[in-house]
């Protein structure tokens, strides 16, 4: 078993590691705010939205095999300047806002595992293991410790085995959709949306997945460009088990908060360290240990993603030399906007933002973004000239319309309402 293990884990790439990295310590305080305000209310969501982020992930994994190139490039190649410039605005601002927030959450979770240790002193020490791993190991060693840090995310299935009693009632949550017309409950519905279908796994995918072509020799454009069959159905395989992982894990965490915080009052949880610690009374010591050490698993996992994959949309478009294959000396640009927007993020948390509201508004962010960039990702996907015979087909297409209009409908009933 073991071994059979070994051999799947290995076959898993840049779609399982993406979908993992969906679950960062942003993603975990939204899901932990859904299930504690509305119990299972929102639970369906985990269920209904997972064929409409595969779909979105699977168009921009494509992109990426059939052009050689990350999907900041092919916008560059293929559309309008302005076009270009507003996409990578928002990809940088929301990954910088949500980089900050993940390691506040982070240096929250630690100070519950070692409380005497000052707040500063995590956020700065994660800082720079981050920046230490992803600047100086190699694009295969890298990716391998991102691989690992994905296993962080099973704490939050065993939490969730932990604390459920009522198993019939959560899975008609999950089944049944449930809608509130009120602001509060479209506001934690875009929040879900935007930290699910998030700009910043489009960037990484389409570039991981070039990056694994030149890890495999393809060192040139020319090499890059077209895909086999071959190449798409396991790119296709790898997406839809990333993207499942990542369901199944928001599922356990607002199945968590709703038998927990819902069940006993706690409506709204103010930080990560607060979730953690309100778990021990209610769920005990080693539930709360484990929610703790996921948030830091994860905020390793997500942070070097979303900061690469701000490098890689402003390396893209500026014509920078980019990529994690490189060392540094080869990409001082690339490596110097994953640096600055680190040490951006580090500086959000001393400045007196309330970690858990930061994190919540960058899913928000995230959430009113999304909309055009898919719009974006569509029309490329459908561009033959660009994509050739691996233009998207009709179930594609389906998915991608479908995406637009639920997150359009979110974002515009928030404000309404």
């Amino acid at each position: 078993m073991p071994k059979l293990f070994k051999k799947f884990f290995k076959k898993l790439g840049p779609g399982f590691i993406t979908g993992a990295s969906d679950d960062d310590p942003s993603g975990i305080a939204t899901y932990t705010q859904v299930g504690a305000r509305f119990g299972f209310g929102q639970l369906w969501v985990t269920l209904w939205s997972y064929p409409l982020m595969a779909g979105i992930q699977e168009m921009v994994g494509r992109i990426g095999l059939v052009t050689g190139r990350g999907l900041t490039a092919t916008i560059r190649n293929h559309l309008p300047k302005w076009v270009l410039y507003v996409f990578v605005s928002l990809i940088v601002i929301a990954n910088t806002i949500n980089i900050g927030a993940d390691l506040g959450a982070m240096a929250d979770a630690a100070k519950l595992l070692l409380p005497n240790v000052p707040f500063a002193f995590y956020a700065v020490s994660f800082t720079i293991l981050i920046l230490v791993l992803e600047i100086f190991l190699s694009y295969r060693s890298y990716a391998k410790v991102l691989k690992w840090f994905t296993l962080a995310l099973f704490s939050y299935l065993i939490t969730m085995i932990i604390v459920t009693s009522d198993w019939q009632s959560l899975l008609a949550g999950a089944i049944i959709p449930h809608i509130r017309l009120d602001r509060d409950f479209f506001l934690m519905l875009t929040a879900v949306l935007g930290t699910t279908i998030s700009p910043y796994l489009f960037i990484w995918q389409s570039n991981e997945e070039v990056e694994e072509e030149i890890a495999d020799g393809k060192t040139t454009i020319g090499q890059r460009v077209g895909a086999s069959k071959r190449e798409i159905k396991d790119m296709r395989q790898d997406t839809f088990i990333g993207m499942g992982f990542s369901q199944l894990i928001m599922f356990c965490i607002i199945a968590t908060a709703a038998n927990t915080f819902f069940k006993h009052g706690l409506l709204d949880i103010q930080s990560s360290a607060q979730a953690a610690q309100a778990l021990t009374p209610l769920a005990g010591r080693f539930a709360s240990l484990i929610f703790s050490i996921g948030i830091i698993g994860t905020g390793l996992l997500a942070v070097p993603v979303l900061s690469a994959s701000a490098s890689y949309a402003l390396s893209e478009a500026f014509g920078w030399k980019d990529g994690l294959y490189k060392k540094f000396k080869q990409a001082h640009g690339f490596y110097g906007v994953i640096t600055i927007s680190t040490l951006i993020g580090l500086l959000i948390n001393f400045v007196g933002i309330n970690p858990i509201k930061a994190l919540i508004w960058a899913a928000v962010l995230n959430g009113l973004v999304t909309p055009p960039i898919v719009f974006i990702i569509m029309r490329i996907a459908n561009d033959k000239k660009v994509m050739g015979k691996w233009i998207n087909g009709k179930l594609s297409n389906t998915l991608g319309i479908i995406t637009l209009i639920v997150t359009i409908t979110s974002a515009v009933l928030f404000f309404v309402l």
